[in-house]
């Protein structure tokens, strides 16, 4: 059974799967939900100094020293980036990459290539803080509401679990070049509820790196699905994982 390893996006912490987590399990899989460094408890880490390759160095210590193979890596939103990465550094370890409503860079690439509004974000904190993190997003009104979030008692649970985002992690390029990682198959899913102006989404290729056709899921409701839509979700992974594994016996 594939291991499912589920990487947390920018301001959020490993909790932010705790609805997830439960359901991958109740199917018979290993989940791991780590916090990255800076965020949920592992706030107290967070400096100017961490940044894209520091979280991608967390995804794959854990996955050494677990001595974990045949994963399902999960990013959601920013940490797209950060599994993109990691998949670059063990792609032998790596069964699946999942991209959850998540940035999809090229080589060379930062969070603020792939999301042009981040780069507003960035300036704000250099002109209105200490201007090396990024206070969480403000909530907004319905039917955005917090990563889209709109239920209040979810949106108080999620509120709780928020951290700064270190901007050394939204300005740090992204490194790739593996041509081992591009046999990974890939599974893309989509949040499409309502999407704040400013926020865009690149096009899936047809074609995955490895030469199938893509595969792009949907789920309509918002960025937070994992909060919001948590049994959908966790369909989703099962499928992507059943995938892997009929691929791994064709």
């Amino acid at each position: 059974m594939p291991t499912f390893l589920l990487v947390h996006g920018a301001w959020h912490s490993g909790r932010c799967w705790e609805r997830v987590t439960p359901l991958l399990e109740l199917a018979g899989h290993r989940v791991l939900a780590p916090s990255l460094t800076g965020f949920g408890d592992r706030a107290h880490l967070l400096d100017p100094e961490v940044g894209l390759d520091t979280h991608v160095e967390d995804v794959v210590s854990l996955i050494t020293h677990h001595d974990l193979t045949g994963v399902v890596l999960v990013g959601h939103s920013y940490a797209g980036l950060v599994v993109s990465a990691a998949a670059d550094r063990v792609p032998d370890r790596v069964a699946h990459l999942v991209y959850l409503d998540a940035m999809v860079p090229e080589d060379g690439e930062s969070a603020m290539d792939v999301q042009p509004v981040t780069r507003d974000l960035v300036d704000l904190a250099a002109r209105s803080g200490d201007g090396w993190r990024v206070p969480p997003l403000p909530e907004l009104p319905p039917p955005h509401g917090l990563f889209g979030v709109t239920d209040p008692a979810d949106v108080a649970w999620l509120r709780g679990m928020l951290s700064d985002q270190p901007v050394r992690s939204l300005r740090q390029p992204v490194r790739l070049g593996n041509p081992a990682a591009d046999a990974i198959p890939r599974t893309h899913v989509h949040c499409v509820g309502a999407m704040p102006a400013g926020i865009t989404r690149r096009p899936v290729p047809p074609v995955q790196p490895n030469g199938s056709p893509a595969r792009v899921r949907e789920l309509r409701t918002g960025h937070d699905c994992m909060v919001t839509a948590p049994r959908e979700l966790a369909e989703l992974l099962l499928d992507a994982a059943r995938a892997t594994a009929v691929g791994a016996a064709s």
